[in-house]
């Protein structure tokens, strides 16, 4: 028997630390990558051994609160963050190379309200990230684990979901996208089993992609072959 069977059913903060929804692919990073870390970390870095972060102190203003979850090269977390100044934004992300990249990025649009992670994102929930805190969580075309085996490595699953909801004020959003129908159906599943949300579409389950969530040119590319893309967008109400 695994040391994942052997933990007590009841243990959900456990058996969530204990899954690993990712598999770390680090690769080598640029040279402008590696400058930006060098330069750009020591102001706009968070590390988990900070423990509980004290979001206004490290921003030093009062704000919304906005967090990604494994925001990629950074792309599109940094064109957010330009675009809604009045927010501070916080990223995590576990890939080196998508870290400096969005350091980079952020150097040159001069933006200044974003703060990263380079972490596990559910030690990060767990152990950095106060409860009632957040006003959107934001996962974005996370992993699929298309295969059927693979499945237990989804991110969205019934004790993740309870986790965003304790970080989440009332009234935050949880924000999802994918472009694998089938893990669409998964989230939607969940949610629709999960305590405190309900579901921000009109009509169904799924939503237009809101302004604030740039195309990605991976997403325009898709929809130009005919692929599909689903948002869903769910709101804290207990």
């Amino acid at each position: 028997m695994s040391d994942e069977q052997k933990l007590p059913a009841d243990n959900n903060d456990l058996h969530l630390r204990k899954i690993r929804s990712y598999v770390k692919r680090e690769g080598r990073m640029t040279k402008g990558q590696a400058r930006a870390m060098e330069v750009y970390w020591p102001t706009m870095g968070l590390t988990h051994e900070m423990g509980k972060l004290n979001i206004a102190d490290k921003f030093e203003r009062e704000a919304p609160v906005v967090l990604e979850i494994g925001f990629g090269m950074g792309k599109s977390l940094v064109e957010m963050a330009k675009a809604e100044p009045e927010k501070n934004f916080i990223g995590i992300e576990v890939h080196g190379p998508g870290v400096g990249a969005c350091l980079q990025y952020a150097e040159e649009l001069g933006v200044t309200n974003l703060k990263l992670y380079y972490h596990d994102a559910i030690e990060i929930l767990a152990d950095c990230i106060e409860d009632n805190s957040l006003d959107r969580v934001q996962l974005y075309f996370p992993d699929p684990w298309h295969k059927k085996r693979h499945h237990k490595r989804r991110i969205v699953r019934e004790e993740f979901v309870a986790v965003i909801r304790q970080k989440l004020k009332l009234g935050g959003l949880f924000h999802m996208a994918t472009d694998w129908e089938h893990y669409a159906e998964h989230m939607v599943a969940e949610m629709y089993f999960a305590e405190g949300f309900d579901t921000m579409a009109t009509e169904g389950y799924f939503v237009p992609r809101p302004d604030y969530r740039p195309l990605t040119k991976f997403e325009a590319r898709g929809h130009r072959l005919g692929h599909g893309v689903w948002d869903m967008i769910y709101k804290k109400v207990n």
